[in-house]
């Protein structure tokens, strides 16, 4: 009986073969995309999961009690050993401080390598790895940095530096100061961690960097990449700690600041999806995708119901012959069956290959590492789970509606509709083109918040600037640099700073106003900048005067922020009266006060800045140039920059690229979200092809009248299109509302952004009509243009 179900399933297929193709490609790109998101997902949830007591392990977060509550993923250096010392929780804590872009040099014989480390260096603690499961190939995790000048690298980092050499007992500088020997060789790290650097050295080192960081004094200082982590011990409830840990701020911080600093501890698996602070992708994300996976898994099983049922009268008297012969209701529903699982099965075939095609495209949209890997039960088990699935959706419904029919009607041809109601397919169709739509409307929604989040005048000049990095802070140098890049050729002005104006390098810290006795419950972003800075990037005064020249923090310029949050009535108010910065250690008088401009991304609001020379913190040169001068002027930066700092690698960014990496979460989001809209546009143009050009099949005769009887073209058209504009406009009604929800919470992660409002919808529908009078349109002037007299012979 199997047998013979698939041989003249085989034998059908064969038959309608166009109808076996569109569904076979509408349902391959369905469940190809269906299993590259599972994949997405699941490797995204994977994240950290290989540790050992996973479940146990915390990161300590602080929490900044001020206007609101801020979460930061760093800690004051201190609180580690405190933690470590006052509590008895934990069976292991270490501390961790990444510098990111670390400039690296390796002596090689004579030669000198020079290394430009992206992912940077981290201080670490030797417990750190005990904590984490990160094993050594070579040498003693538990002794490998307990002394000072000593360094772990990954075996990646290993073959990069020193090839076929045996990387123990090498040594590596870091940037231009201290000498580090390996004393271990990690195993690459795994691409599903959180962590990225490759190389980790001695924490004792890290006073070197920075003393005040380092010391155990610095409570009220929260350097970013200073972070504390802790394997709790058994039994012990992280509410447990928390509690703790606010009598501990209570302990080592004054009354004022015991308010401000709290401490929290966050869950090692919510890390990576923590994107309020740094984590790579929310779970409201990964909802996101795997509803779009489910979506286009649904949008290719309409196609396949409607085509199905469409092309169904053409066996209708196949369905009555096979019951008078003596076939049961049962035998002709699992015929047809049989029919979906050739189909499904073909598809489900193609959509491995195809995902495997696809899946390097994926990686470098969103810098991930997926593969599509056979031996990965859990993807086979999904697979096979949606295999079925798919068969049985896609195939129950026609085989029930055509294994019901009586032998009598479909033998006389009086069989008028498949699916026994049309509304049945219209109400598919709907919701094929509702899904359609909503995919639609996030993919405008997103491109038009990023166009305005790159476009929008930022109170800043952002075009034609040149950001050069200044890898150490020598005076004379750094006018050698500044006196022969003023003098090429095109070059408008330059400056010297800590960050440009929008950064996402800043120092935030508390002020004190004037004669106030306690400091502002606020903070401020300080930026150390040259009298260079207003002109080379375009910022605006509103009043007073620019700072001057200056090697000491004298002068303060300030933001129309921070005029507002100190309740003062004017700009003019704030010039000539002092203000206390860092806790009074920078003290100056304010002389001028610049417009506000956008000193983060559009995620957060702008903040009050104030803006102060002191050459020692400069790590930036930016660049005004004439951009018709850029395609020389770029070599000769070089140059210039490589005479004066021989031993460090030369690297130039332009300040609106900068901005845009602000966005590249976002970015990636809109691009997978277009590449899956257009895969559902394409699913659904090639039913809705099919549907119409089995409609045109079954009006023939009808066409013929009516051209007979002098129908016009047009109107014949409209006879196919007038039904499918219905259905695009009642599909438009539920997508429109539900789509538009889910933009206006996404826009939510923004505080500058786009309204959601007519423009969108109304640009959404248009495509949609469009999209569909181009596929109704075409199959059905061919229906138009037909000679009726060839079809009226034909039927």
């Amino acid at each position: 009986m199997l047998k013979n179900f698939f041989t003249v399933a085989l034998r059908n297929i064969r038959k309608n073969k166009g109808y076996a193709f569109i569904n076979i490609v509408g349902l391959s790109l369905g469940i190809c995309c269906a299993l590259i998101i599972y994949i997405l997902v699941n490797y995204h949830l994977s994240f950290d999961t290989f540790h050992k007591s996973t479940d146990r392990i915390y990161r300590v977060i602080t929490e900044f009690h001020q206007e609101g509550v801020e979460l930061e993923r760093a800690v004051p250096q201190p609180l580690g050993k405190a933690f470590r010392n006052d509590f008895g929780f934990s069976e292991k804590t270490a501390r961790i401080a990444t510098l990111n872009s670390s400039f690296i040099a390796v002596q090689s014989g004579k030669e000198v390598k020079k290394f430009d480390e992206e992912n940077g260096v981290a201080y670490a603690e030797a417990e750190f790895f005990e904590i984490f499961n990160f094993p050594l190939e070579e040498g003693d995790k538990r002794t490998a940095l307990i002394q000072p000048n000593t360094a772990l690298i990954t075996r990646n980092i290993a073959r990069k530096y020193f090839g076929k050499e045996e990387a123990l007992g090498k040594t590596i500088k870091v940037n231009n100061k201290d000498i580090f020997t390996v004393t271990g060789v990690l195993k690459d790290l795994p691409s599903n961690s959180e962590r990225k650097n490759e190389i980790f050295l001695s924490y004792d080192n890290l006073k070197n960097w920075n003393q005040w960081i380092a010391s155990d004094s610095s409570w009220t200082g929260v350097f970013g990449g200073l972070e504390c982590y802790t394997l709790l011990k058994k039994g012990v409830h992280p509410e447990t700690v928390n509690k703790a840990l606010a009598g501990l701020s209570d302990k080592y911080y004054d009354e004022e600041d015991s308010k401000v600093f709290r401490f929290i501890l966050q869950p090692l698996k919510n890390v990576h999806f923590n994107t309020g602070m740094d984590g790579e992708i929310s779970t409201k994300t990964l909802y996101t995708l795997s509803a779009i996976g489910v979506f286009l898994l649904i949008v290719a099983c309409v196609n396949f119901i409607n085509l199905a049922t469409a092309q169904s009268l053409k066996r209708a008297k196949e369905v009555g012959v096979r019951k008078v012969l003596g076939s049961s209701r049962k035998q002709i529903f699992w015929q047809f069956i049989a029919e979906t699982f050739i189909i499904v099965l073909t598809a489900w075939i193609l959509s491995f290959l195809l995902a495997g095609v696809l899946t390097p495209l994926i990686n470098q949209l969103l810098h991930s590492n997926i593969a599509v890997r056979i031996n990965d039960s859990r993807l086979l088990f999904f697979s096979g789970i949606t295999f079925v699935l798919v068969v049985f959706i896609s195939g129950f419904y026609p085989g029930l509606i055509q294994s019901a029919w009586r032998p009598a009607e479909t033998l006389k041809g009086q069989i008028k509709n498949s699916g026994g109601s049309f509304s049945i397919r219209k109400m598919l169709v709907t919701v094929q083109f509702a899904i359609v739509q909503m995919l639609i409307i996030g993919v405008i929604v997103i491109a038009v918040q990023m166009h305005y989040a790159t476009t929008t005048d930022m109170g800043f000049t952002k075009e034609g600037i040149v950001i050069l990095d200044i890898p150490h802070q020598d005076k004379a140098t750094m006018n050698t640099l500044k006196n022969k890049l003023a003098q090429l050729p095109g070059v408008e002005s330059l400056s010297f700073s800590l960050a440009t104006p929008a950064s996402n390098s800043n120092n935030v810290t508390g002020i004190r106003y004037n004669n106030r006795e306690k400091t502002e419950p606020f903070d401020v972003n300080a930026k150390q900048a040259d009298e260079n800075y207003l002109t080379t990037y375009g910022i605006k005064l509103v009043a007073g005067r620019n700072i001057f020249a200056s090697d000491t923090i004298k002068e303060f310029l300030v933001n129309e922020t921070l005029v507002r949050k100190l309740k003062l009535s004017s700009p003019q108010d704030i010039i000539g009266k002092r203000i206390f910065v860092n806790g009074d250690s920078w003290k100056g008088t304010v002389v001028g006060v610049v417009k506000d401009f956008y000193n983060h991304s559009f995620h957060t609001g702008i903040e009050p800045v104030c803006i102060m020379s002191d050459f020692r913190q400069y790590r930036k040169c930016g660049i005004k140039v004439n951009l018709q001068n850029l395609g020389t002027l770029l070599p000769q930066f070089e140059k210039t920059w490589n005479s004066l700092y021989p031993e460090n690698i030369y690297s130039s960014t332009f300040l609106d690229d900068d901005i845009r990496k602000f966005y590249e979460k976002e970015q990636m989001m809109l691009h997978l979200v277009e590449l899956f809209a257009a895969i559902a546009i394409f699913i659904g143009c090639l039913g809705l092809y099919g549907l119409v050009s089995f409609m045109a099949l079954q009006r023939t005769r009808e066409i013929g009248v009516r051209k007979v009887l002098g129908a016009s073209e047009n109107s014949i058209i409209w006879l196919f299109g007038k039904e499918f504009t219905i259905l695009v406009l009642l599909a438009f009604v539920i997508a429109a509302p539900l789509a538009g929800w889910v933009m206006h919470h996404w826009l939510q992660n923004f505080v500058y952004h786009i309204p959601v409002n007519w423009l969108i919808f109304l640009i959404s529908i248009v495509i949609t009509l469009v999209i569909t009078a181009l596929t109704v349109g075409y199959r059905s002037v061919r229906a138009a243009r037909s000679n009726p007299v060839q079809s009226l012979r034909m039927e």
